[in-house]
């Protein structure tokens, strides 16, 4: 993996339209167009496109907030037809939304326009049926963002891009990754992989856990990662993340260059002992993610509020699908999997004691039956 950063843009004036208005898509919009980039915005909320056009973007980050103009739209259908094809085009919608809003939006595109797929899970696998796979530039994002009331944004966190393909060439002799790279260089530090997959496979075992986790427990990472149980959840939900990916012939990455999958994976010893040297290492680790991305809550939790349905099927229902059809077990993401999808419907409700009752019920089954 290359770590060099880009600053330069050689895109000579692109048109961007980025799709999917939120906390991840409102921080690119506003950091591109603070660098003078000319950017569209598409979204299916009419409250955000109506604050958009009417008041502008804002987004705040520690001491300095971006507030600029933005023209935006809720459907791909509402551009002017007499205006120039888009250059290029941003991704940043849920992962169940993605294929959809690129059928959309794929008139509008420039033949040959790259597209910049940010969300969570394995999107690019699913969008190469309906584009070139070569079009696509996956997009792995290493900041959080979050999205208040009013669609005012906050950065929650520092972080750029980790940018590859599908099927890689060399990154320097691909002028349009390198075009892309230049391009989103406002938005933060970038990274090239010829190893998308691995690294999608390792972002998805972090945000099994961590998403799906902050959806139950109803609260900020930091919360959740002080307790020694919600750490031994997410421990066990990755590890089986892990064991899915590697039966696929996965080759995992690093994420954000230092948080080892293959090594936070507990072995056979570590899920039956208590208190190992190896298991304290990897519960300090876990502290220290808390720590860093504490102010991080989570997209699906925010989703069911919104009266959304939660992406869930996309990150744990992706592993547990793919986990059947190769005979890897994976009841703890299963477990995980049904509990959000009853706390979307209200017959759970997202609280911490909800997130006790899910590690009981998978370590202590017979306590947990006989409370019950």
């Amino acid at each position: 993996m290359d770590t060099r950063e880009h600053s330069a843009l050689n895109l000579k004036q692109p048109r961007v339209m980025v799709i999917g208005c939120g906390s991840i898509g409102g921080v690119v919009s506003a950091r591109l167009i603070d660098a003078g980039v000319d950017v569209v915005g598409v979204t299916n909320n009419p409250s955000i496109s109506k604050t958009l056009t009417e008041r502008g973007l804002e987004v705040a980050y520690e001491d300095r907030t971006i507030r600029c103009p933005m023209s935006a739209v809720t459907s791909a259908d509402e551009l002017d037809a007499s205006e120039d094809a888009f250059d290029v085009a941003v991704l940043s919608v849920p992962p169940d939304a993605c294929e959809q809003a690129l059928r959309e939006a794929l008139p509008w595109l420039k033949a040959d326009a790259p597209i910049v797929c940010l969300p969570n899970g394995l999107v690019e696998e699913r969008l190469a049926r309906l584009v070139d796979a070569q079009r696509l530039i996956g997009g792995v994002v290493g900041f959080g963002g979050a999205r208040d009331q009013d669609h005012r944004v906050r950065q929650t966190s520092s972080g750029g891009f980790v940018l590859g393909r599908l099927h890689p060439e060399s990154f320097q002799g691909d002028p349009v990754l390198e075009d892309v790279a230049q391009m989103l260089a406002p938005v933060g530090p970038i990274q090239y992989s010829d190893n998308l997959r691995g690294a999608r496979w390792s972002k998805l075992a972090i945000n099994c856990a961590i998403s799906s986790l902050g959806t139950i427990g109803g609260d900020r990472l930091g919360v959740l990662m002080r307790h020694r149980f919600v750490r031994r959840l997410a421990l066990d939900i990755m590890t089986e993340v892990v064991a899915v990916a590697h039966a696929q012939d996965v080759r995992l990455e690093k994420v954000a260059g230092t948080l080892d999958l293959d090594w936070i994976a507990l072995n056979e010893q570590e899920r039956a002992a208590r208190g190992s040297g190896g298991l304290v290492l990897k519960h300090t680790v876990l502290l220290a993610v808390g720590a860093k991305f504490r102010k991080m809550r989570s997209s699906m939790l925010s989703a069911i509020e919104r009266g959304r349905t939660p992406s869930v099927d996309f990150l744990n229902g992706e592993v547990t699908e793919r986990g059947r059809a190769l005979g890897v077990a994976t009841p703890v993401n299963e477990a995980v999997q049904r509990l959000v999808h009853s706390i979307s419907q209200g017959h759970d409700v997202s609280s911490m004691q909800t997130l006790r009752t899910l590690y009981d019920a998978l370590h202590h089954p017979d306590s947990a039956s006989q409370a019950s």
